[in-house]
């Protein structure tokens, strides 16, 4: 088995049974076709056959918000900006606004996610608030400083608090097909990370074919992921619905296989209320309600809470305010 710590899951409101891996099985992807064309056609139709209006977007809007990993992973990043984000994190809606929806308590985001260095920063400004932090490692975005040091980062940024850790995999191993070292560097990683869930991000853009994508989400998920994210967002292309459409249809068979339910984070290129509707409405149509709530997905983002919150005021007054009106933090 990939690991031993399968425990439960901290993810959300609801607890689920970690995954907790299953012996590297190749005939569980090898050969598997993913027909490119269709992938497009079924992605490109998602959007345009299901319609949210009114009350009910706003409602699935607020839904998104919970699932938002609010996220900065810039050079810049101070413990300042890491304060101000946390901030808007734990009231990411104005009082006016939850007093307009009339929901029964202010909402909060996912998670917080940010460099491993910002991790105490992060765990000090949302301490009480249940917000959990979550930390990109691994030598993000790139994946190629020496394994040890990879393992070192997991480490670092779990004994500074962060319950959830980003992974990002070694791209070339994909590419060169060469699965038993992906596994066990993923394995390695699932057992750095200790009690804190882990994400794979595949870093998609990079894998060049849906059929890698595909593969690659079996392996990680074997190897114990919690979460099988697209990507970085420092790739050239970045979350796609396709893309995202074959991560779920490898998710859904894994599930099957093994009666283990793995999470989902797209991330990277997601930045207004529309695009969180379209995933919302992906999910909804390929695994069911269930996979609506921040335990089982995830939109790795900035920009987009600013972006909901205009179109929830919108919806309140039947008025757009001026973006900068909605900072972001």
């Amino acid at each position: 088995m990939a690991q031993t710590q399968a425990g439960t899951s901290g993810l959300g409101h609801n607890a689920l049974p970690r995954n907790p891996g299953t012996p590297l099985t190749t005939a569980w992807f090898e050969g598997h076709q993913v027909n490119t064309s269709a992938a497009e056609r079924r992605a490109a139709t998602l959007t345009t056959r299901r319609s949210v209006k009114k009350e009910y977007q706003a409602a699935w809007l607020v839904k998104a918000l919970q699932c938002i990993d609010l996220t900065t992973l810039a050079g810049d990043d101070t413990p300042g900006r890491v304060h101000r984000l946390c901030a808007k994190a734990m009231r990411p809606l104005r009082d006016d606004i939850v007093e307009g929806l009339k929901l029964a308590e202010m909402p909060r985001v996912g998670a917080v996610c940010v460099y491993p260095s910002m991790v105490p920063h992060a765990v000090r400004a949302l301490q009480g608030s249940g917000i959990p932090v979550a930390s990109v490692a691994t030598g993000f975005p790139a994946g190629l400083t020496p394994l040890p040091l990879r393992l070192a980062e997991i480490k670092y940024a779990v004994e500074e608090g962060a319950g959830e850790i980003d992974i990002v995999i070694h791209r070339a191993q994909v590419l060169r097909q060469e699965w038993a070292a992906l596994y066990d560097e993923i394995a390695a990683m699932r057992e750095a990370c200790g009690p804190a869930h882990m994400k794979a991000i595949l870093a998609t853009g990079d894998l060049k074919t849906l059929r890698n994508v595909y593969k690659a989400s079996m392996v990680a998920m074997q190897a114990g992921a919690d979460f099988i994210k697209t990507s970085t967002g420092k790739e050239e292309v970045n979350a796609t619905l396709p893309v995202s459409l074959t991560m779920l249809r490898a998710l859904r068979d894994y599930g099957e296989a093994t009666g283990f339910q793995i999470g989902f984070k797209p991330a990277g290129g997601l930045k207004t209320a529309k695009d969180a509707m379209s995933w919302l409405i992906l999910m909804k149509e390929e695994l069911g309600r269930r996979w609506l709530e921040p335990d089982l997905f995830r939109i790795g983002a900035s920009s987009m809470l600013a972006d909901i919150e205009r179109q929830l005021e919108h919806f309140i007054t039947g008025r757009y305010a001026a973006l900068s009106h909605h900072a972001l933090a």
